[in-house]
């Protein structure tokens, strides 16, 4: 998801921007502001009104691809009037301390990357924490996002959710990274990249059982949306046929199972799976008894007597 713009975009002055005064704390001091804007995931008509706005009149626009900035300002109508750099993860780290100055200075700078809200999944994270560091004001305009929009579409319980991001790319580390959340009951929400997808599903039936629920969010707001739901296993079927474009997958969570439920073999399953995620034994089993509500020692003489029944 990282852009490959040139460095810096030579764009006309923008005769309508309008000026603003640097903005000031509570205390009396001046500073810049660092503005994180939400750029639409598909639909441009998505653009909430302020992107306009904020990309005319800012000081500073760093941009995750200069050449898709420009594609969005034509789209948009709008032209910069401040300088115009890329910010993506391959000069992330050494981009972040230049701007860190440029608002201390007092500018306005304006982050958008090619697509949703700067820092989720994209560059971002970097210049926050260290605007933060330099109490310097931070603010975003609100726009769309993918991880929401799936979520909201998956059909699947959205009280309480949290979102993993990217799984690693190696099939070990990503059977670990699942596993790491085997027994978790809120709703998860993943990106993947399509070649990737059918691995990831079958990885997930795996490790979270063949019929646990899920959702592939594909194309969101684009000509060729597509929500497909199912069973695991059946999503994972469908995918090795092949699928493109932009990916958001949405798996429910772990069913509560009540103490009664939990036979002897299961709460070792789950301390076992634990431990392959690199828990120790100790907290392995504190975590499955609290999530299964039994007393410690419950889980614990069952991880004994399996061992023992091992030989």
């Amino acid at each position: 998801m990282c852009g490959t713009g040139r460095d810096t975009v030579g764009f006309p002055p923008f005769a309508g921007a309008r000026n603003r005064p640097p903005d000031s704390w509570e205390d009396g001091g001046v500073t810049g502001t660092l503005v994180l804007a939400g750029t639409p995931i598909g639909d441009i008509a998505d653009a909430p009104p302020r992107l306009a706005e904020e990309l005319a009149g800012a000081d500073v626009v760093a941009a995750e691809d200069t050449r898709r900035l420009r594609r969005l300002t034509q789209a948009l109508g709008v032209t910069p009037k401040g300088r115009v750099i890329s910010y993506f993860e391959g000069n992330e780290s050494a981009r972040t301390p230049e701007l860190v100055t440029e608002l201390l200075g007092g500018a306005r700078v304006l982050l958008v990357t090619d697509a949703g809200m700067p820092s989720v999944s994209d560059p971002g994270y970097r210049l926050v924490a260290a605007a933060v560091e330099q109490d310097i004001r931070v603010t975003a305009v609100p726009g769309p996002s993918a991880v929401l929009t799936a979520l909201a579409l998956s059909g699947l319980p959205v009280d309480r959710f949290c979102f993993e991001g990217f799984l690693p790319r190696k099939a070990g580390e990503r059977l670990s990274r699942l596993r790491e959340v085997a027994a978790e009951r809120r709703t998860l929400v993943y990106f993947e990249a399509p070649h990737r997808l059918d691995d990831t599903l079958a990885a997930m039936a795996e490790v979270f059982g063949a019929d646990r629920r899920a959702a592939v969010c594909r194309e969101l707001t684009k000509t060729y949306e597509e929500v497909r739901r199912g069973p695991l296993a059946e999503l994972a079927r469908w995918a090795a046929e092949g699928v493109r474009g932009e990916i958001t997958v949405v798996v429910e969570g772990a069913p509560e199972t009540g103490p009664e439920e939990l036979d002897a073999a299961e709460l070792v399953r789950r301390v076992r799976v634990r431990e392959e995620a690199g828990e120790r034994r100790k907290e392995a089993i504190a975590a499955v008894a609290a999530d299964a509500g039994l007393p410690k020692r419950v889980v614990f003489d069952a991880v004994v007597a399996a061992k023992n029944a091992a030989g």
